[in-house]
């Protein structure tokens, strides 16, 4: 893996290292429409518990908890005194504490090759907690979060062609790169030495970007893709994050293949992705995972055809050699060379997960099987993927949060109590 960049320099999107110490799942309505299955957060909201061994200098990973407490009781006016004047409302955080508190700055007008989008819904990833604690030291404060952007398009520059007002867009995780590099000639801008993320990275004019957990977003309108009409905008949202994250090493290694095997290890935001396209791509889906918890919604929400308890050394050795693909969404540290001895000769690996280390023997590949990575996707496959989603009526599941809920939220994400994206609904949390 390469060095992380410096806080100058381009970081990376979307990192999702394991969290551990679980909590168990709090109570959850089902949404009434007969649409696509959602979950609203119920009321009233549950108190997140510290663990009976906390002491007054706790690990890292419950800062964020420790915070809830006096921010869950902060009155809205206390709230709004401090935050600043622009033209755009948002949460930011404002130090590595990682509690989110409302905020006020401006967006750029809309130049000629823009779009303006008034943001309807923006997603919660692991990255978010990831910068807004500065886990990575390059956070620059006051920081708003939120690379899983949906809404309506409300003002167009004068040379734009591929937008007009009233249409359904969406941002993805990052709004700008060289337009003239072979990556982005090739459209996989993800891969631009120069690509400006959506939050927390210095763009063209100077200015730190600032993400979705805000009310508007003005991007140069390569970087904006169109959501097809019908298809909800909530569920839009964590496609273009965790959807398009599973889908392009999917596409690119051409498992698009009915009748053939996957493997998909991990079933969080990014796993049930990956089980939810590979059925939709006729393949045989079997899931991976360490909680035996998750096999009844593994197979009878989410449609994979076998569950497998990754530790259990029988389950694995019964399917050695049986899988053409495997997609690796589990972050943290875990072994290689159990699931590489799963590949048929040939079959391919790739990793969307980002352990701190990858340990393998060499003779794991001998049976020209291959390891690879992916980050993201281009605007080519970002776009692709979307109207993939709207054809086959692929959904992501999630759970609908207001934004004053966002600290507790980020931190039932830390302790993976989320099935499976948890998206705010920007909308009526700002009118």
């Amino acid at each position: 893996m390469e060095p992380r960049p410096s806080a100058s320099q381009v970081r990376r999107p979307g990192l999702r290292p394991a969290a551990s110490l679980l909590s168990p799942p709090s109570p959850m309505v089902p949404h009434p429409s007969s649409g696509p299955r959602v979950v609203q957060k119920a009321l009233p909201r549950r108190q997140v518990q510290l663990p009976k061994h906390q002491t007054q200098t706790p690990p890292p990973r419950f800062d964020l908890l420790l915070q809830l407490k006096s921010v869950r009781f902060c009155s809205s006016f206390q709230m709004a005194a401090a935050a600043e004047h622009g033209n755009c409302d948002a949460w930011a955080a404002r130090d590595p504490s990682g509690v989110l508190s409302p905020y006020k700055f401006n967006r750029r007008a809309v130049q000629s090759s823009d779009v303006s989008l008034k943001i309807i819904y923006c997603g919660v990833c692991y990255g978010d907690v990831m910068w807004i604690q500065n886990k990575h030291n390059d956070s620059v404060y006051p920081l708003v979060p939120g690379h899983e952007i949906a809404g309506v398009v409300t003002e167009v520059g004068a040379d734009v062609k591929a937008f007009k007002v009233g249409d359904h867009a969406g941002v993805g995780t990052y709004v700008n790169s060289c337009r003239h590099c072979e990556n982005c000639n090739s459209s996989l801008e993800n891969y631009c030495p120069e690509t400006v993320f959506t939050y927390n990275t210095t763009d063209a004019d100077g200015t730190i970007t600032k993400g979705g957990y805000s009310t508007h977003i003005v991007v140069h309108e390569r970087y904006c893709f169109k959501i097809p009409d019908g298809y909800p905008l909530a569920q839009a949202a964590p496609l273009l994050c965790a959807g398009i994250t599973v889908y392009t090493p999917m596409a690119r290694h051409n498992m698009k293949q009915p009748g053939k095997s996957l493997g998909v290890i991990g079933l969080g935001g990014l796993g049930h992705m990956a089980v939810k396209f590979g059925k939709a791509f006729g393949l045989k889906v079997t899931v991976f995972s360490t909680s035996e918890s998750k096999r009844e919604e593994a197979i009878n929400l989410l449609g994979a055809d076998n569950f497998v308890i990754s530790s259990d050394t029988q389950q694995m050795e019964a399917l050695k050699n049986s899988l053409h693909f495997i997609v690796d969404t589990a972050s943290g540290d875990h072994p290689f060379d159990p699931y590489l001895s799963l590949l048929k000769v040939g079959g391919v690996m790739t990793i969307v997960c980002f352990p701190s280390e990858i340990k393998m023997h060499p003779a794991s590949l001998n049976r020209g099987r291959t390891l690879s990575g992916s980050i993201v996707g281009g605007t080519k496959d970002i776009q692709e993927m979307v109207n993939f989603c709207a054809e086959n009526k692929i959904y992501p599941e999630i759970e609908i949060i207001k934004m004053d809920y966002i600290n507790e939220a980020l931190a039932r994400l830390v302790n993976r109590d989320v099935k499976y994206r948890f998206v705010i609904d920007i909308k009526n949390s700002f009118e």
